[in-house]
């Protein structure tokens, strides 16, 4: 397909929730492929539609290392979480920051993959903190707002945030 232009912050699309895909037709499958194409050319693991300016609850990973393994995720839902942990995220839309938040680092998810099949997996350490990750894109956050109180104001003081 084609690499896409990532969105980066304070872009307002960004913080805007994405809507559930309902139609499950080439669309969908074209702009996944696009989505691993703009994975591949970055330094990311993950990528959420939004960041590309598309609206829609699709999201994609790739944690091999050697874009051997991608994963597409439409509509996705945590069922179950456990284990939380202090974990280092960064973000494609937010450059040069680095900051540590709570995520669980064992998960339960159900979502649909590009036919609209129902899935539901197991998701542990990485996978799992990166799917948080995307997710919360597709609800319109960003990790930065995740940070401690006094990392968000020494950002804003430095004009990152």
């Amino acid at each position: 397909m084609a690499q896409l232009a990532v969105l980066e912050y304070p872009d307002p699309r960004l913080n805007t929730p994405c809507a559930p895909v309902t139609d499950f037709g080439s669309d969908v499958a074209e702009l996944a492929a696009s989505l691993l194409d703009t994975l591949y050319g970055s330094t990311g693991i993950a990528l959420s539609a939004p960041q590309v300016g598309d609206l829609r609850q699709v999201l994609v990973m790739d944690l091999s290392g050697d874009q051997s393994a991608p994963e597409v995720y439409l509509n996705p839902e945590i069922l179950a979480r456990k284990k939380p942990g202090l974990v280092e995220e960064s973000c494609l839309s937010v450059p040069g920051i680095v900051g540590n938040v709570v995520r669980h680092t064992q998960l339960r998810l159900r979502a649909r993959d590009i036919h609209g099949e129902t899935i539901e997996k197991e998701l542990s350490g990485m996978h799992a903190v990166a799917l948080q990750h995307e997710l919360d894109h597709l609800n319109g956050k960003l990790f930065i707002e995740r940070l401690s109180w006094l990392r968000r104001l020494r950002l804003k003081l430095a004009g990152a945030a």
